[in-house]
């Protein structure tokens, strides 16, 4: 009578554990919880992936790097004009972290919208104004207060054309 209800014991515990394992490697068990994103600058010119790399962008997942779809545009008023280019990402020797190489023109103000995706509603972004000489002079993560945990929310189109066009007459002033 013992063996069979260790034989019982038994077929009901591999399939529990089978299940456990497998639940526990989707990568919905593992990545509850939206990511977040962090901007580097200047990147290292010391490493040879991040050399010459205008900007790391970090990924993660709570604390921990993780290889995550990173995206981006920059946004661009040029001669009154709105410009919009998509941005490549590198991968670089570190995981979790990406670099961003200059992909637009000195003319006109920029603003960079960066955004690490966990899932098509996970996601982090980063909106990085450009100074009129050509660096980084904010770095912006908005997000909102839900059930009190700080979590990430997407950058609206009002803030992106807000962050143009309250730094063009100064852009304008600087590069005379």
């Amino acid at each position: 009578m013992r063996s069979l209800t260790s034989s019982r014991y038994l077929a009901l515990l591999v399939p529990a554990t089978i299940g456990l394992v497998a639940a526990a490697r989707t990568p919905t068990a593992r990545l509850s919880g939206p990511p977040w994103i962090s901007i580097e600058y200047p990147a290292n010119p010391l490493d040879g992936t991040t050399r010459g790399a205008y900007l790391l962008v970090h990924a993660f997942h709570h604390g921990t790097p993780v290889q995550s779809p990173v995206r981006g545009t920059a946004e661009g008023l040029v001669a009154g004009e709105r410009k919009s280019i998509t941005l490549r990402f590198d991968t670089t020797s570190r995981p979790g972290v990406y670099a961003l190489r200059k992909q637009w023109n000195d003319d006109g103000v920029w603003s960079l919208l960066i955004s690490v995706e966990q899932h098509t509603d996970d996601v982090a972004q980063a909106l990085v104004e450009l100074s009129a000489d050509g660096g980084v002079s904010a770095v912006r993560v908005p997000t909102r207060l839900e059930r009190g945990w700080t979590i990430p929310r997407r950058v609206t189109a009002q803030e992106v054309e807000q962050s143009l066009q309250s730094r063009a007459p100064r852009t304008a002033q600087a590069r005379r």
